[in-house]
């Protein structure tokens, strides 16, 4: 099915929390999926995290066991840009750093075969338009916006620059939701796009009221959950997706709209500089150590 829309091996460029869970839906959905890191120590960690989490998903009888070895059998890693080469789609997952990000790009472009090859961004809150004109192709650039963890959450926000080809938007619209089973919803090259602009003002508000001593941050996020019907409170969530991953959508976002609800607050910016991230780092409003 993937081959009709011209995608039959897929690039994860960063192997993280993120980029592990896409490099995994891609694998599951059957396509042949090259992760690659930085280096090989991360290139290793990756690989480990991917494998423990197909190692749960046959524990918990949602893989048999001809899909995993099929999954593991899919996945490949490296840390040479150059072996994405003959991939039809690349998904780029790394921090939400712009300059990080375009060179990344700047590289994709200088080393894919095929000029019908997409170049997709994983960005929360960086405008797509800025990220593909690092690139000679900007027609075949667009944003792929999954939610973490990929490999559970249904939702990818599709996001195409006013570059974009129609028939990028189309191929990445139809193989979305027909090969990974996901499903999309259409957003405007907008700083934060659907979901991000509604929720990040209402994650960093929890944050100020954390800060103002309002209530605890079992409070804040038991309010939330037995009094909104949220599956997460606002701080735990804070510190699933990290805490240096909020501050930086914020900055892109105020940086936008010139909204101050935008605005990271004193708190976020000194627990991030301290190294508390959240739960990647065992530390944040909550101790996971």
């Amino acid at each position: 099915m993937a081959a009709a829309f011209g995608i039959e091996r897929v690039g994860v460029v960063g192997g993280g929390q993120m980029g592990g869970g896409v490099a995994e839906v891609m694998a599951k959905a059957g396509l042949p999926t090259v992760v690659r890191e930085i280096n090989a120590e991360s290139a290793e960690k990756s690989q480990a995290g991917i494998e423990r989490s197909l190692a749960k998903a046959l524990e918990r009888g949602k893989l048999d066991e001809n899909a995993h070895a099929a999954a593991l059998a899919n996945l490949s890693y490296t840390t040479e840009m150059a072996d994405l080469a003959d991939c039809d789609l690349v998904v780029e997952a790394v921090v939400e750093a712009f300059d990080l990000k375009a060179q990344i790009f700047a590289d994709l472009d200088a080393v894919l075969d095929s000029s019908e090859a997409i170049l997709a961004t994983n960005t929360s809150s960086i405008p797509i338009i800025d990220i593909a004109m690092s690139t000679t192709r900007p027609e075949q650039v667009i944003g792929m916006h999954f939610f973490n963890p990929a490999t559970v959450m249904k939702l990818v926000e599709v996001i195409p620059s006013v570059r974009t080809d129609a028939s990028v938007t189309e191929r990445i619209t139809g193989f979305t939701t027909e090969v990974i089973n996901k499903t999309v919803v259409a957003a405007q090259d907008r700083a934060g796009f659907v979901v991000n602009m509604l929720l990040v003002p209402y994650l960093l508000a929890a944050m100020k009221m954390y800060e103002a001593g309002y209530a605890t941050a079992e409070d804040i996020d038991a309010g939330m959950k037995l009094g909104a019907a949220h599956p997460m409170g606002p701080l735990e969530l804070s510190d699933m997706i990290g805490l240096d991953t909020m501050m930086l959508v914020g900055e892109t976002l105020f940086e936008e709209y010139g909204d101050a609800s935008y605005l990271p607050s004193p708190l976020l910016k000194r627990m991030v500089a301290a190294g508390h991230l959240g739960r990647k780092s065992g530390q944040g409003f909550y101790d996971y150590r």
